[in-house]
């Protein structure tokens, strides 16, 4: 299990290719919220989320064949993937699911990688990304399923814990990953919060069962935190160190995303408004002096469908 020195050196590795992102400490009555809130704008990271960090730290911290990369995603993964390898020099091939959203596949094309769309969820085409991988004996990039990957996704932690002060982070999870490397960074000083949507609660059912098991998958937010399945070692992570797990609809998502918009001009793609949905609906309330904060970990969306 991954700690907090893999986070830092992660963070090391990857510093020079990723962005220090922006911080917005808003007060209280704010977003129509009680409570002061800090909102770190991982939005505007390379590739429009953090998962530029694990890509980057994957391919830096190995050996890439002259095949390439290859990696399953639900598309934002895929589009880290893809822009670290161009970045770096590798050629890419990236499988995703038909409910990957256009705006993210027309993302993974504009980065210069192969995109095969197959299967429904996300399951079927990493099940196809692995057989092709076998096939050519490309890098295999893993969406969350990797401690080298989500140690590069934690340093988006302890960067926010250097640009503000707080007790509690809010964090969005689909596969796991970006949770799992927040809590090695920063798990045992910070209450570690998990949020995720009605239709996509899989590290919630985990929870509830004691370890990892099969969820279904559906919602606004499904083309991001669509894993049928946390990962087995984010779940080790995520067991010991996240205090708490809550769930939004997909109505309070879009109104999170409304208010990002209307009150800030940010916008975030569905996963990217779950934390602040937690707390707009008090699926999460603070505690009287509580400091809170939450990523916006992402902007892979079509503009029209929260500007309107």
């Amino acid at each position: 299990m991954i700690g907090r020195e893999d986070v830092e050196a992660a963070w090391s590795l990857i510093r020079p290719h990723v962005r220090r992102t922006p911080v917005i400490e808003l007060p209280k009555g704010s977003l129509g919220l009680a409570a002061p809130l800090a909102l770190k704008l991982e939005s505007l990271q390379v590739s429009g989320t953090f998962k530029g960090r694990g890509a980057f730290h994957k391919l830096l911290a190995s050996q890439v064949p002259a095949a390439g990369i290859i990696a399953a995603s639900g598309g934002n993964h895929g589009v880290a993937a893809a822009y670290a390898a161009r970045a770096l020099g590798h050629k890419a091939e990236i499988f995703v699911p038909t409910i990957s959203s256009p705006a993210k596949v027309a993302r993974l094309r504009s980065c210069g990688a192969i995109v095969h769309q197959i299967g429904a969820v996300y399951a079927e085409a990493r099940a196809a990304s692995e057989e092709r991988a076998a096939e050519t004996g490309a890098l295999m990039v893993q969406a969350y399923e990797d401690p080298v990957v989500f140690a590069g996704a934690g340093s988006v932690a302890l960067e926010f814990a250097r640009q503000a002060t707080f007790d509690t982070l809010l964090v969005a999870v689909g596969g796991g990953g970006l949770i799992a490397g927040c809590a090695a960074a920063i798990g045992e000083g910070t209450k570690i919060v998990a949020v995720e949507t009605e239709g996509t609660p899989t590290l919630h059912e985990a929870l509830r069962a004691g370890r990892p098991v099969e969820v279904t998958i559906s919602g606004i937010a499904a083309d991001a935190l669509g894993a049928s399945r946390i990962g087995v070692p984010n779940f080790e992570v995520a067991a010991k160190q996240v205090r708490e797990s809550v769930l939004v609809n997909d109505d309070a998502v879009r109104k999170a995303q409304r208010a990002l918009w209307e009150d800030l001009h940010v916008i975030a793609e569905p996963a990217g408004a779950t934390g602040l949905a937690a707390l707009m609906i008090g699926a999460y309330r603070p505690a009287p002096g509580e400091r809170v904060a939450t990523l916006i970990c992402g902007a892979n969306t079509e503009p029209g469908s929260v500007v309107r």
